[in-house]
């Protein structure tokens, strides 16, 4: 028997036996090793801990400390689901199972809706099978014997015919369930120690609307059961912050289908939180000295062809409209608008940079599958902002933005973010403007930006905009999900695009540099993530009501309605709950709608011009001077304390 090569982390040479599966190297270095093992990985491939090796390898065994480990934990759950879904409902035809980020799911079609019932069922038939210590087999098929031996499963027989080659994987989990796979998978069901199903939801086949719709079981498991009732305990949480809950049950925005998904309407209380929001940044914006600015939100099709939008994201734009003999269509970005103001008149050197703002309204063609409240809308207004600069300013203005995006996430108080300065790919000519030269630019000032700053970042190739390098700010929400909620991007393409220029000290014309940003995001996104962040109970200056006031009976009525006037002619949000009810309920009322604080009047609140001041979290605070109270409340606002 020949032996071949093979090569551990640590630089060690085994010679084994061709043939030699990873586990049993696993186990001659050390049994704790083959315990902890989940996967390998083979030169660049993950494989089977118990696929043969046949040649000469590089050899890392993967365990439970490394996250490639846990996605394949994951998609081994999801087969070892869909055996059970198989011998439960055998007339059940399957989709596709992956692990994805918070842990697996799988699509299957049936005539019946699953229901809760059919969880439970399907989670204990799960562990029945998980007890029988099953191995997932890895094993070869021709084309032709495969879509024969599929033939019951339609799904199934359309990936085999666009994926397969003449011969394909597949993996066994016991004599009766085998599935198309590339795998790999754990050895066996024995390795799967906790799991659990949570939801069930409706899908696509290939996320088509014009394809069959399946159902999907999503679930999740860990390497314990420790971290998947930690994980449980953090999806609870996360339920009872959830802004479209949150959203209906403090009356902050509807969806109404006659208006259509995906465009909320705000209520009175969440339109009073962005209208704060909006003030705020626009008040930050003009200590820096941004213009701001007003633009239509539609504009002709040729705008956006020539910006080159049209070219990259048509398919996320609403279908042009017919317009006497132009096409007009809704804007998915507010950039070609504000160059067009830049290039309204000649400019100088001496007054660059042009800072132009906007909360721009925007619009995108989401797929109705991925909207979600006003965190995934299709219409948008945009903390916009276009900064156009000399190569030379770069730095110092793209500096500057950095120091409003700290200034603003420590007033609203956001802490669980990063940084992460996203890149071109150089070899990837269709997705990326070709200009070698304007890339290393814009990456190597925003790297010395960033470190001059002492603000630390990660990069990710690829994740750049079409036309320049960009820094994401990325929010995590209390799952630890992160999403880009708002950017700084370097442009060199657009002021080539639109001929933009300006006089510089040597009397030539000259090309200015864009920088993009947007700050706190959009609006709908933000308040969202604020929802999310406060649990609905939001800091004092960001509260839609920020006291209410109560009258203990009706002959206190007239003085509550003074105390109620006083506080809005001193700018406070006010509140006057008059109605004829206990003022136990209206204290538990406003309790669960979250307001900051509750004032309380009878006849010696009255007599003393005061109010008894109750508060949400810490409950009876004492009685107060009116003027006192509204002076506390004055100064939380003008210091944005995010702290109760």
């Amino acid at each position: 028997m020949s032996t071949i090569q093979v090569t551990l982390p640590d630089g060690s040479v085994q010679s084994v036996a061709a043939g030699t599966k990873p586990l049993e190297i696993a186990q001659s270095i050390s049994k704790r090793l083959a315990e902890d093992a989940i996967v390998a990985r083979v030169n660049e491939d993950l494989w089977d801990l118990t696929r043969p090796l046949e040649s000469d390898a590089k050899l890392q065994i993967l365990t439970t400390k490394n996250p490639e480990a846990l996605e394949v934990y994951r998609h081994s759950t999801a087969h070892l689901l869909a055996a059970a879904v198989l011998e439960l409902f055998p007339e059940t035809k399957l989709g596709i199972g992956p692990p994805i980020e918070s842990g697996f799911y799988y699509d299957f079609q049936r005539d019946r809706p699953f229901t809760q019932e059919d969880l439970e069922q399907i989670e204990k038939r799960m562990w029945e099978i998980q007890a029988r210590d099953l191995p997932y087999e890895r094993k070869y098929t021709k084309k032709d014997e495969g879509l024969k031996l599929y033939s019951d499963q339609p799904m199934k027989v359309e990936l085999i015919t666009e994926r397969a080659g003449e011969v394909f994987s597949e993996y066994t989990l016991g004599p009766h369930f085998i599935d198309f796979c590339r795998g790999p998978h754990v050895p066996s069901t024995k390795k799967i120690k906790a799991f659990k199903l949570l939801s069930l939801a409706g899908a696509y086949w290939k996320g088509s609307e014009k394809n069959a719709q399946l159902q999907r079981i999503y679930g999740t498991a860990f390497f314990t059961q420790k971290d998947l009732e930690d994980y449980l305990n953090r999806l609870e949480e996360a339920k009872k912050r959830d802004h479209r809950k949150l959203g209906r049950e403090l009356e902050l925005f509807t969806v109404s289908e006659t208006v259509g998904a995906g465009l909320p309407l705000w209520l009175p209380k969440g339109a009073t939180i962005r209208r704060v929001l909006e003030d705020y940044i626009v008040e930050r914006e003009r200590e820096q000295g941004y213009q701001h600015v007003y633009t239509p939100d539609l504009a002709k099709v040729d705008l956006y062809k020539r910006s080159g939008h049209w070219e990259h994201y048509h398919e996320d734009m609403f279908p042009p409209m017919e317009l006497e003999h132009e096409e007009m269509v809704l804007r998915p970005m507010n950039c070609p608008h504000h160059i067009l103001i830049y290039e309204s008149k000649k400019r100088s050197y001496r007054e660059l940079p042009v800072k132009l703002a906007e909360l721009g309204t925007m619009y995108r063609y989401e797929r109705s599958g991925v909207l979600s409240g006003l965190s995934r809308v299709r219409c948008m207004t945009l903390n916009d902002a276009h900064i156009f600069v000399t190569p030379d300013q770069i730095k110092s203005a793209f500096s500057e933005v950095m120091r409003l995006v700290e200034r603003a996430y420590k007033d609203l108080g956001i802490t669980q973010y990063r940084y992460r300065l996203s890149l071109g790919d150089r070899s990837n000519k269709e997705k990326y403007v070709d200009n070698d030269a304007m890339w290393d630019l814009g990456e190597r000032v925003l790297r010395e930006a960033m470190t001059e700053l002492g603000l630390p970042f990660f990069e990710a190739k690829g994740e750049a905009a079409f036309y320049g390098p960009k820094l994401d700010i990325q929010l995590a929400d209390v799952m630890g999900h992160e999403e880009t909620y708002s950017t700084i991007q370097v442009d060199f393409h657009l002021p080539n695009q639109f001929e933009l220029g300006y006089i510089a000290p040597d009397g030539k014309e000259h090309r200015p540099v864009i920088i993009h940003r947007a700050i706190i995001s959009t609006m709908e996104r933000m308040v969202s993530y604020l929802i999310e962040l406060y649990a609905g109970a939001f800091p004092v200056w960001l509260a839609p009501v920020q006291a209410t006031v109560l009258p203990i009976t009706d002959r206190h009525v007239e003085f509550a309605r003074k105390v109620h006037e006083r506080l809005l002619a001193a700018g406070l949000r006010s509140h006057l709950d008059d109605r004829n009810e206990k003022v136990n309920l209206k204290i538990r009322e406003a309790q669960l709608q979250k307001v900051p604080y509750m004032l309380v009047v009878g006849d010696r609140e009255a007599e003393a011009d005061s109010v008894a001041v109750r508060h949400r979290k810490h409950g009876d605070m004492g009685a107060k001077p009116v003027e006192q109270f509204i002076a506390e409340v004055r100064a939380l606002n003008d210091t944005r304390i995010t702290t109760d």
